[in-house]
C-alpha cells in the first residue's frame, strides 16, 4: 500500500475511532455503571445529527453564533432531554431485570423515529460545515486530507481527555464508580446516588449527541442513522470492557481500525471482521480488555 493512501486511511480510522468513543462511553457509562441495557442510545446520535440540521440555521439567525455556538447548544438540549427522560422512565428500571430494560428502550427507538419523521420527514438532509473548516491539507504531492475531519478528531479527542479526568480524578468522578460498585453503600453515606445516575444518564446523552452533531457534515442526516452506530458501540463497549472509559477507548481505536482497513484489504470480508476481533478478545478475556474504571 502507497505510504500517502496508508496515511489517509490511518487518519480516517483515527477519527472514526474517536467519534465511536464519544457515542460508545455513554453507553458504557449507562450499561456498565447503571445496569441498563440502552438500545434507544444510538438515537441520541441520530437526534444530535438532526439538531446540528435543525438548530444551526436558527442559532446563526437568532443568536448570531456559529459552529460552536451551535454545538454548545446541541450539547444542552441533549442533557436536559437525558435529565428529563432518566426522571420520567428509566429511574424506574434499576431494579427491573434487562428484559423489562430493553421492551421500553426499544419502545423509545421507535418513538423517536416517529418523531423525527413528524418533525423534520423521511429525506436525507446535508448540513454545511463553517466555510473556515471546508479546506484541505497536503498530505505529499498530490493527496490532500480535509481539515473537518481533523477538527472533528481532535474535539472528540478533548471530549475523551475531558471524561477520562472526570471519572478517573474528580470527586464527583469517584462517587460514579462507587455507587456503581454499591449503590446501597453510597446512599448510606449521604450521596444522593439518584440524581448523580441522572446526570451521569445525562451526561452519556450529551455524549452522543455530540458525536452525532460533529458527524452530520460528514455523513449527512438521514433515518434510522442510529441503528448502525447502536450495534458497533456494543460491540464496542463489549471488547473495552463494560465500565470501562479505558476500554472504551482502545476498543474503539481497534475497531474502527479493523473496519477501515478491512474495506479496503479484504472488502468481501469486511462485515465480519469487527464481529470475528470481538469473538477473538472474548474468547482469551470474557470481561473484556478492562475491568470496570
Amino acid at each position: 500500500m502507497d505510504p500517502g493512501i496508508f496515511l489517509i486511511h490511518a487518519l480516517n480510522a483515527l477519527q472514526y475511532g474517536l467519534l465511536l468513543f464519544l457515542v460508545a462511553s455513554g453507553l458504557t457509562l449507562i450499561f456498565g455503571i447503571m445496569g441498563i441495557i440502552n438500545l434507544a442510545h444510538g438515537s441520541f446520535y441520530m437526534i444530535g445529527a438532526y439538531m446540528a440540521f435543525a438548530l444551526g440555521p436558527l442559532v446563526q439567525a437568532h443568536l448570531g453564533g456559529g459552529f460552536f455556538l451551535t454545538l454548545a447548544v446541541c450539547v444542552a438540549a441533549a442533557l436536559l432531554l437525558g435529565y428529563v427522560l432518566e426522571a420520567l422512565f428509566f429511574s424506574f428500571l434499576y431494579t427491573r431485570d434487562h428484559l423489562q430494560q430493553v421492551l421500553m428502550t426499544y419502545g423509545l427507538i421507535l418513538v423517536f423515529e416517529e418523531l423525527r419523521s413528524l418533525l423534520i420527514g423521511n429525506d436525507v438532509h446535508g448540513v454545511p460545515m463553517p466555510s473556515w473548516l471546508a479546506g484541505s491539507v497536503p498530505l505529499g504531492d498530490v493527496m490532500t486530507y480535509p481539515v473537518y475531519r481533523l477538527f472533528v478528531a481532535v474535539m472528540a479527542l478533548l471530549a475523551a481527555a475531558l471524561l477520562y479526568w472526570v471519572i478517573t480524578r474528580t470527586r464527583i468522578g469517584m462517587m460514579v464508580r462507587a455507587g456503581a460498585s454499591n449503590r446501597e453503600m453510597i446512599g448510606s453515606l449521604g450521596v444522593n446516588i439518584n440524581r448523580l445516575y441522572r446526570w451521569v444518564f445525562a451526561v452519556g446523552v450529551a455524549m452522543a449527541a455530540l458525536a452525532g452533531a460533529l458527524a452530520a457534515p460528514v455523513s449527512s442526516v438521514y433515518p434510522g442513522m442510529g441503528q448502525g452506530v447502536l450495534i458497533i458501540c456494543f460491540v464496542v463497549v463489549v471488547i473495552g470492557g463494560i465500565g470501562s472509559i479505558r476500554g472504551t477507548f482502545l476498543a474503539a481505536m481497534l475497531v474502527a481500525a479493523v473496519e477501515t482497513f478491512g474495506q479496503v484489504l479484504f472488502p468481501a470480508a469486511a462485515g465480519v471482521l469487527v464481529y470475528l476481533l470481538m469473538a477473538t478478545i472474548l474468547l482469551f478475556r470474557p470481561e473484556g480488555l478492562f475491568r470496570q474504571g
